[in-house]
């Protein structure tokens, strides 16, 4: 399995991701990520992540997540969803968005994560 993408520059409203290329929300998992698309799941600031939104990484063989919160916090990861993805063997690792960034690219190469990242808020 190839390793997953590092993300190699965030700005507000702004990432590039290795290999994916450049946008403002990404969904990444071992060999490869994509635009994220909130509409895709109902997803909203509150209540925020969904199981939903995390399915696709692991289908694509995360053991571990990042969920960011936003730059400023705004995006919400209840406590319900890290609880769901821990009972299902799943790491999970809550931050905003620049911490979130930095946990991640430096799991990658290491583990089998993916993250859900938002740019803005």
């Amino acid at each position: 399995m190839e390793g997953s993408p590092n993300v190699l520059s965030l700005a507000w409203g702004a990432m590039d991701v290795e290999g994916v290329g450049q946008g403002k929300d990404f969904k990444l998992w071992p060999g490869g990520g994509r635009a994220w698309d909130w509409r895709e799941t109902g997803t909203q600031h509150d209540p925020g992540v969904q199981v939903a939104d995390v399915e696709e990484l692991i289908a694509n063989g995360a053991t571990t997540v990042v969920l960011s919160q936003g730059m400023d916090g705004v995006l919400q990861v209840g406590p319900q969803v890290v609880k769901e993805l821990e009972d299902r063997g799943v790491t999970v690792h809550v931050a905003r968005t620049r911490e979130a960034v930095e946990i991640y690219n430096g799991l990658v190469g290491d583990t089998a994560v993916g993250g859900l990242f938002h740019s803005t808020c």
